[in-house]
């Protein structure tokens, strides 16, 4: 009987079905299409036994591709020790000229690219920490529809030509002034009125959720990592925490130009034979950490200097990140200065700032020491 290394299995989920395939690890062979199975905790778990069962000489290595459905087939893999991959689906290579796409074709072409090594796995957070992304994307959420609502409300005011007698908008001298605002017409009066309800309702989530996001961090296993990184100007607990929950571990980065092409703040490059280009920059990977950071840039363009509020931030660190802060923070506003000088437009000094940031904020995740998770210890919710 021939003994096999590996034995390569493409998966291509569903909600309901889950369409498998598979190729050995030999020269010359073709991938076998297995057919379909339940996406279900034992439909999975059959399956694994009886691949190991047909090939017990192998070791099994998954692959699907990133979707709606999360990351529960991974971790169940996982936990019971078996290698599997989770692709994006844009990393895919595609034939020009492919026209045809199916379920059975695409199981097979992940099971033959994995052989081939032309796949690049994702990064796959572990599940306490996709609650914590979740609860910071719900906030920014949140805000975003505050905003979106009294956006609505002022465009309102200025097509009636109403002007607002309070200078501090949305506080509560504002709101009594809203109050005692009476418009020329009934329909007119029920808008504000919901308006003026949206509001304070929106305004009453946005607090709670900063509450819960304030208490649920300080359990997370990277509240070192972020009260860490809350050392540097312009990094405060929300920035820190939607930073480290987009991006997860960051010690996965050898060097932190990776850690700056992730993120998409690399110029774009188109060169050949002797001639140079360089573009804006690439914009790939996650958007959102991205203008988080960009965020934070624009806190350089004033002198350095330790405020009161950043000592606090500070008290209790080492030596040796409070001193990699302030080392951080002499060099960016430095830079930011040299650039306005040479006439750099903002937006092009405030990139190039959120591109050495995130280098040190690398720097000082690389300080911490974090406890090494038990994949088979994970709590997460699974299809039965």
């Amino acid at each position: 009987m021939t003994k096999h290394n590996i034995l390569f299995i493409g998966l291509d989920t569903h909600k309901t079905f889950t369409e498998v395939a598979y190729i050995e690890d030999q020269r010359g062979v073709k991938a076998i299409h297995l057919g379909k199975i339940l996406s279900n905790k034992a439909a999975f778990k059959k399956l694994a036994r009886q691949l190991q069962s047909k090939y017990p000489h192998a070791t099994l290595h998954f692959v699907y591709e990133a979707g709606p459905c999360g990351y529960w087939i991974y971790r169940l893999l996982t936990s019971l020790n078996h290698c599997c991959y989770v692709i994006a689906p844009s990393l895919i290579p595609k034939k020009p000229g492919e026209r045809i796409k199916t379920d059975k074709r695409d199981a097979l072409k992940l099971a033959k690219l994995l052989k081939s090594e032309d796949l690049t796995p994702i990064y796959v957070p572990e599940p306490e920490d996709e609650a914590v992304r979740d609860l910071s994307r719900a906030r920014e959420t949140a805000m975003k529809d505050l905003k979106d609502a009294k956006y609505q409300l002022k465009a309102m005011f200025l097509r009636n030509n109403i002007t607002s007698k309070v200078n501090d908008n949305w506080s509560l001298q504002h709101l009594r002034w809203l109050a005692e605002l009476i418009l020329p017409h009934p329909c007119q009066q029920i808008v504000l009125q919901e308006a003026v309800s949206t509001i304070t309702e929106r305004l009453k989530r946005l607090k709670r959720l900063d509450n819960e996001l304030a208490h649920q961090v300080k359990k997370w296993r990277y509240y070192p990592v972020v009260k860490a990184v809350q050392a540097m100007r312009g990094v405060r607990l929300l920035v820190a925490t939607g930073v480290i929950a987009e991006l997860g571990d960051l010690t996965r980065f050898d060097h932190p130009r990776k850690l700056m092409s992730y993120l998409g703040l690399v110029p774009s490059e188109h060169s050949s034979g002797g001639k140079r280009h360089l573009g804006a920059i690439t914009k790939c990977g996650n958007s959102r950490a991205r203008r988080l950071l960009v965020e934070g840039a624009h806190a350089y363009k004033h002198n350095a200097k330790i405020s009161k509020e950043m000592q606090l931030r500070q008290e209790g660190l080492p030596k040796e990140i409070v001193d990699m802060a302030w080392q951080a923070q002499l060099r960016l506003c430095r830079r930011y200065n040299r650039l306005m000088q040479k006439g750099k437009h903002r937006n092009v000094v405030v990139t190039a700032i959120a591109r050495e940031m995130i280098a040190y904020i690398w720097a000082i995740s690389r300080e911490v020491v974090l406890p090494v998770v038990d994949v088979k210890l994970r709590l997460a919710r699974m299809p039965a």
